[in-house]
């Protein structure tokens, strides 16, 4: 009776896993939402009554109860290098011949893939057992998140090893989140009082950054697997045939990624995908052209930091229309004051800008940017809002020409300009507003890592008195924070953790901060 009950579960385990395929990796469901709900509580029923069957790839498995409190560095088997850059077909074509060149061939074949705008990472599998996940970080070493990576469903436990050439298996991929799933969530977050996040990808990269893969699990995070890292041996003759091997483990290739037959063809796929890229569900930053052969790869080799044999193709900067609401002067930790152009909210590049730095006084002069103004924004990088230049503004609607304040807007303390320089600094070092920049700076993630210490908290501790230094954020106690506006108890008691936790942060954070 007992092996009947086992084989009964691994059974279930095993059409559970199918179902989870077909639904998150070929988007062809063949189960209602119900019944598939109706499958998981059945397994989760019969291994509680036998906790000692089960197995860690169980569709169980994956969501932890486990909080880590930080992050294991993991050196990857194989470095994951960046990819140059190319802005225009000029470029693209320059990257052609360089190919060329070096192969001693009249073309080359290609594989066109959209660059997806989101978090590389590594999977790591031994015996087809998924054992660890981690992300990109410096290429050479990245952390481990293999329990929140657990967590997306598209991503397989377990991929099938019989009669396949290989024991240990890593591959490469981009978690990212689709644009629904993201308005959804900044909705939830919004009716809570929570800030917004900024777009798609950083509230991915968040959401795997969390100690606790519940909250992951609660995110609409997706991956494409995009290569092969790692593998005892490569028994292919090209890259598109690879991503054809990998879709067959089960693993969630791109189904847009095309093999295109010489530079022509390429080309052709790349202006197709000029307009096209926003009919997607998701953000993409440009297209990755790889050279397909494989041969070929090995013969072009890489850099210190970039494969010869790839490039990223980035389209040109989206830009957009708006108009100057006004010109305002926002104080840095380091006491620079910096004008920032609030604007008419527009859509660009992902996400809603409603403002843009002017950098500096002698930037706003040169390009005369006034209050009224029709003005032409991009994103830098397709990250910081920047103003490139003055449309014609109707007439009479232009304000006065923009001056720097005498005094500081925070403290109102004079302001003065370094000899050689062209920021304005606010003299007053105990400047509210550089308290709160450098208490931000001090809780940011490549400093101390204060999770839940974010701009409305940190305004709120400085205006009541309860911060005037660093050292005073590790003498609050949950009642300080509660008595703030809008931090709920369980809010408070996260954040009194997460300051806590700071306290093992090592000396190199201590210097950043």
């Amino acid at each position: 009776m007992p092996e009947i009950k086992k084989r009964e579960i691994d059974h279930l385990r095993e059409e559970i896993r199918r179902h989870d395929s077909l639904y998150y990796v070929e988007n062809r469901p063949e189960i209602s939402d119900r019944e598939y709900d109706r499958l998981m509580e059945r397994l989760k029923g019969m291994e509680a009554a036998h906790p000692e069957w089960v197995t860690p790839d169980s569709p169980t498995r994956r969501v932890g109860g486990q909080v880590e409190e930080k992050f294991p560095p993991v050196r990857h088997k194989m470095p994951m290098l960046s990819l140059d850059n190319t802005y225009s077909l000029d470029e693209l074509e320059e990257f052609h011949n360089r190919v060329r060149k070096i192969l001693k061939v009249d073309d080359v074949d290609y594989v066109v893939e959209l660059k997806i705008d989101g978090l590389g990472v590594t999977l790591l599998y031994d015996n087809g057992l998924l054992v660890q996940g981690a992300t990109r970080g410096d290429g050479k070493n990245g952390e481990d998140i293999t329990a929140n990576l657990k967590t997306i469903r598209s991503i397989p436990l377990r991929i099938p090893v019989e009669h396949q050439p290989y024991r240990i298996l890593e591959v490469r991929g981009e978690v990212y989140m689709e644009r629904e799933g993201f308005r959804r969530i900044n909705q939830e977050r919004e009716a809570k009082g929570d800030p917004p996040f900024a777009n798609p990808r950083n509230c991915a990269a968040g959401s795997l950054r969390l100690l606790d893969p519940r909250i992951t699990a609660s995110r609409p995070l997706d991956i494409f697997i995009y290569s092969l890292g790692y593998m005892e041996e490569k028994p292919f003759q090209s890259h598109f045939e690879v991503l054809q091997f990998l879709a067959g483990l089960g693993f969630r290739t791109n189904r847009n990624s095309e093999l295109c037959h010489g530079f022509k063809e390429t080309l052709k796929r790349v202006e197709f995908w000029r307009d096209q890229k926003r009919t997607l569900g998701y953000d993409v930053d440009g297209l990755v052209i790889k050279v397909d052969s494989l041969k070929f790869q090995g013969k072009l080799g890489s850099t210190a930091k970039h494969p010869r044999w790839a490039t990223a193709y980035k389209y040109e900067t989206e830009q957009a229309e708006t108009e100057v609401l006004d010109i305002v002067c926002q104080v840095g930790r380091t006491g620079s004051i910096t004008p920032v152009a609030n604007l008419r909210p527009v859509f660009v590049s992902g996400s809603t800008v409603s403002r843009a730095t002017l950098h500096n006084a002698d930037e706003v002069e040169r390009k005369d940017i006034r209050v009224g103004d029709r003005v032409l924004i991009e994103k830098a990088g397709e990250v910081i809002p920047k103003v490139v230049r003055v449309m014609d503004s109707p007439a009479g609607k232009r304000g006065e020409p923009f001056r720097m304040p005498r005094q500081c807007p925070a403290c109102e303390s004079p302001i003065f300009r370094p000899e050689g320089e062209v920021v304005w600094r606010c003299v007053n070092a105990a400047c509210p507003a550089q308290l709160k920049e450098r208490i931000l700076h001090f809780a940011s993630r490549n400093a101390m890592d204060i999770d839940h210490l974010g701009p409305a908290v940190v305004d709120q501790l400085i205006d009541t008195g309860r911060v005037r230094h660093f050292s005073d954020l590790y003498t609050l106690k949950e009642n300080d924070l509660v008595a703030l506006e809008r931090l709920a108890e369980k809010s408070a008691g996260n954040l009194i953790d997460a300051i806590a936790h700071s306290r093992q942060a090592g000396f190199a954070r201590l210097l950043h901060a």
